[in-house]
C-alpha cells in the first residue's frame, strides 16, 4: 500500500479528519484537484499574492541556480571525456584499443545506477546541504586525480568512484525541487535547472578548447588540463554548496540567509494544500521499496531509458560525429559541440512555460519527441554537412526539453515523500541504463551516416510517444472512474493525475 498522507501544517497540529466542503485557493480543479489538507480556504489578497511571488523568486534564485550548477557536473564530465576523446587521451591511456573507451563510459553509469537509491535516500535523511556538498567535493577530488592517471585500468577505477560520488545528484535534485513547488509550477523549475546545466556544459566545451591549447605546459597534455581544471572548480563548488543549497521547505528557515520562519510556513502551506505530502514518514526501507509494486513507476522509468539512449550518444559523441562524420578538425569539433547546447535553452524554457501555463504534460513530451525524430532523420539522411549540423541542433534542443518535461510528468503523478524518492531514483537508474545502451550505438565504422545511432534514436522516441499515450489514457480514465467519485487516487483524497 502507498504510504498514507500526513495532513499537517507547519506550526499547527493536523485535524483528525479534513472538514468537508473546503476548497483550495489559487487552484483550478479542472487541472489537478488536490486533497483537502486540513487548511482553511482563505481567499488570497493582493498582498498575499505579492508575498508568494517574492518568496518564489527567492526559491528560484537559490535552489534552481545551484541545482543547475550541480547537475551540470554530470554533463561536464561527459563533455570533458568527449572533448578529450578527440585529443591524444585515447592513445596515451590505451583507450583506443577494442571497446575500452566505451567501457570507461558505461562503467561510470553502472556504478551510478548501483548507488542512486541509497544516495537519494541520504538526501532526505542527512539533508540537502550536507549531502550535496559532500558528494560534490568527492566528485571534484576524483576528477582532479583523473588528470594524472597513466593507464586505462586506473581510468576505469576512477570512473567507478566517480559514478558512486555523483549517483544522487540528478535524482536528489529532482526530488528536492518537486518538494518545493506545487505541481502546476514544477516543469518550468526543472527547465531552469536544465538551462543552467546545458549553459555550463556548452561553456565547458569552449573552456576545453582553450585548455587543450595548453598541451605540454608543466609537462601535462591538453586533455589532462581539462580534468585538472574541472576538478579544482568542482571542489570549490562543493564547498560553496554547503551554504548556497537550501533544505526542505519545512526546515528552510534554518538554511543560510534564506527564508524566515514565516516565509517557510507559507511555502509549506502551499505544498500541503497542493498534494498533502509535506512531511515524510519516519524512514524504513520497507516504506521506500513498497513502491516498486506500482507499475506506473516503471512506466515512468522506461521513458527515461528511452530518453537517455539519445542524450548519452549526443553528449559523448557529438565531437566525434563532427570530426569523423562531418570532417571538422579536432579543435573545431570541440568548439562546434557548444552551440547546440546554448540553443537548447530556448526550447526547454519555452516548452516548459507553455506546459505549466496550459497545465499539460504529455502533448509537450510528444512534440519534443517528434522534433528529436526529425533531427535524427536530418542528421542521418541529409548529405549536406550544414544540414546535418542543423539536425544536431534540433535533436539536442528536443532531448533537453524532454528532460524537464519527463521529470515534471513523473513528479506530478506521485504522492508521498518516500514514493518521490523511490520514483526519482528508479527513473535515474533507468536513465543510466539508457546511457549504457547509448554509449554503444554510435559506431565509428558507420561514419558518416551512423545508421545504428539514427535508427535506434528514432525508434526509441516512437516507443516513447506510445508509452506516454498509454499512460495518459490510463490517467484520464482513472480521473473519471469510480476513483474520482470516491474521491481517492494515489491513496489521497481529491488527488488527480496530470497528463
Amino acid at each position: 500500500m502507498p504510504e498514507p498522507v500526513q495532513h499537517q501544517t507547519v506550526g499547527s497540529p493536523a485535524p483528525e479528519k479534513a472538514p468537508e466542503g473546503k476548497g483550495f485557493a489559487n487552484l483550478d480543479p479542472s487541472y489537478d484537484a488536490v486533497p483537502d489538507a486540513g487548511l482553511d480556504p482563505v481567499m488570497p489578497t493582493p498582498s498575499d499574492d505579492a508575498l508568494e511571488r517574492q518568496i518564489r523568486r527567492k526559491v528560484d534564485f537559490r535552489l534552481c541556480t545551484i541545482a543547475g550548477i550541480l547537475c551540470s557536473l554530470n554533463l561536464l564530465d561527459s563533455g570533458v571525456l568527449s572533448s578529450a576523446a578527440v585529443t591524444s587521451m585515447l592513445s596515451d591511456l590505451g583507450l583506443d584499443q577494442g571497446n575500452r573507451f566505451s567501457v570507461s563510459i558505461f562503467i561510470f553509469t553502472i556504478s551510478s545506477i548501483v548507488f542512486q537509491l541509497p544516495s537519494t535516500i541520504a538526501v532526505r535523511i542527512l539533508g540537502p546541504r550536507v549531502w550535496f556538498s559532500a558528494i560534490t567535493l568527492a566528485f571534484g577530488i576524483i576528477t582532479l586525480c583523473t588528470g594524472f592517471v597513466r593507464s586505462w585500468q586506473q581510468m576505469i577505477v576512477l570512473r567507478v568512484l566517480l559514478g558512486a560520488a555523483m549517483a544522487g545528484i540528478f535524482p536528489g535534485l529532482s526530488y528536492l525541487i518537486s518538494t518545493w513547488y506545487p505541481r502546476r509550477e514544477q516543469q518550468l523549475r526543472f527547465a531552469f535547472m536544465q538551462s543552467g546545466e546545458v549553459i555550463i556544459l556548452a561553456t565547458g566545451s569552449l573552456v576545453n578548447y582553450g585548455l587543450n591549447r595548453l598541451d605540454g605546459r608543466s609537462g601535462l597534455e591538453g586533455w589532462r588540463w581539462m580534468f585538472v581544471v574541472q576538478g579544482l572548480c568542482t571542489c570549490v563548488i562543493g564547498i560553496v554548496t554547503y551554504w548556497w543549497m537550501v533544505d526542505f521547505p519545512e526546515n528552510s528557515h534554518h538554511s543560510f540567509r534564506f527564508l524566515s520562519a514565516e516565509e517557510a510556513s507559507i511555502v509549506s502551506k502551499r505544498i500541503q494544500t497542493d498534494r498533502g505530502d509535506l512531511v515524510a514518514q519516519e524512514f524504513a526501507i520497507g516504506k521506500v521499496l513498497v513502491h516498486a509494486k506500482d507499475p506506473k513507476v516503471w512506466a515512468f522509468a522506461s521513458l527515461f531509458f528511452l530518453q537517455n539512449i539519445v542524450s548519452t550518444a549526443l553528449a559523448y559523441f557529438v565531437p566525434i560525429i563532427l570530426e569523423n562524420g562531418l570532417g571538422y578538425s579536432s579543435n573545431a569539433a570541440i568548439i562546434l559541440s557548444a552551440p547546440p547546447y546554448y540553443y537548447a535553452v530556448l526550447p526547454v524554457l519555452v516548452s516548459s512555460w507553455f506546459a505549466d501555463r496550459f497545465r499539460i504534460r504529455a502533448p509537450v513530451i510528444n512534440f519534443n519527441a517528434l522534433c528529436l525524430i526529425t533531427g535524427f532523420a536530418v542528421l542521418g539522411f541529409a548529405h549536406n554537412s550544414g544540414a546535418r549540423y542543423f539536425g544536431v541542433f534540433l535533436a539536442t534542443g528536443a532531448y533537453v526539453g524532454n528532460w524537464a518535461a519527463l521529470t515534471a510528468y513523473q513528479a506530478n503523478n506521485v504522492v508521498g515523500q518516500w514514493k518521490r524518492v523511490f520514483t526519482a531514483a528508479a527513473c535515474t537508474m533507468f536513465n543510466g541504463a539508457g546511457g549504457i545502451a547509448g554509449s554503444f550505438i554510435v559506431r565509428s565504422f558507420e561514419a558518416p551516416t551512423y545508421t545504428t545511432a539514427v535508427w535506434v534514436s528514432i525508434g526509441s522516441h516512437i516507443l516513447m510517444i506510445s508509452v506516454v499515450a498509454a499512460l495518459s489514457l490510463h490517467f484520464y480514465f482513472a480521473n473519471t472512474s469510480q476513483s474520482r467519485r470516491s474521491g481517492f487516487l494515489e491513496n489521497t483524497e481529491g488527488f488527480r493525475f496530470t497528463y
